[in-house]
């Protein structure tokens, strides 16, 4: 079983990407939870073209700490699938996940759908918890931090749907998205089951 995951937010003209990788740690003859420690923290000059990011990720993928070892999360939600199959012809078989304002993880198009607030309470609940840790040492921790700390959630009063954003406009979330990405599938891959059958299942 891969003990690391590797999020990855792919920006669009002005968005940063982000990459994280964390490694989920388990303790032996313990039943605490899973810990989610944080150990890369990355990201790209803006308007840096996908297929250099490809290769920025595939260097972090075959690194000696990671190697056989990582499973890629890649936002496939704004690039659609051609960005995500630029990664799959690299060899690094990426877990695609589009986020949704839906109520329920669906399966189909090669990948998952997951609502956006599955993606941020499961990523609220483990840094509130003390399950997430982030190093210090790490340059763009305290941007983290600040992401998470500005992250707040929009009740419509109409419909009573909830979304997740900024605390300020202007104030980016890639760090944050692409960390959520990687915390989710690392709590659920054990126990995803489809809703919907995928295409050419």
């Amino acid at each position: 079983m891969n003990k690391f995951f590797v999020g990855l937010d792919l920006g669009q003209a002005q968005d940063y990407t982000a990459l994280v990788a964390i490694e989920r740690k388990a303790y032996r003859y313990d039943p605490r939870p899973y810990e989610y420690h944080i150990r890369h923290l990355e990201r790209p000059k803006l308007g840096t073209p996908y297929p250099a990011i490809v290769e920025q990720v595939q260097a972090l993928m075959r690194s000696r700490q990671l190697l056989n070892q990582a499973t890629l999360v890649v936002d496939a939600t704004g690039v659609g699938r051609p960005v995500v199959d630029l990664f799959r012809k690299a060899g690094l078989r990426p877990v695609a996940i589009t986020i949704t304002g839906g109520n329920a993880v669906t399966v189909g198009g090669g990948g998952f759908h997951v609502p956006k607030r599955d993606l941020v309470t499961t990523l609220q609940v483990l840094f509130q918890s003390g399950r997430l840790k982030v190093a210090g040492r790490l340059p763009l921790a305290p941007v983290l931090i600040e992401e998470l700390l500005n992250f707040k959630v929009k009740i419509n009063v109409k419909t009573a749907h909830d979304s997740y954003e900024a605390w300020r406009e202007g104030v980016h979330d890639d760090l944050v998205l692409a960390a959520a990405l990687a915390c989710w599938y690392g709590e659920k891959r054990s126990f995803i089951r489809p809703v919907q059958k995928p295409e050419g299942w």
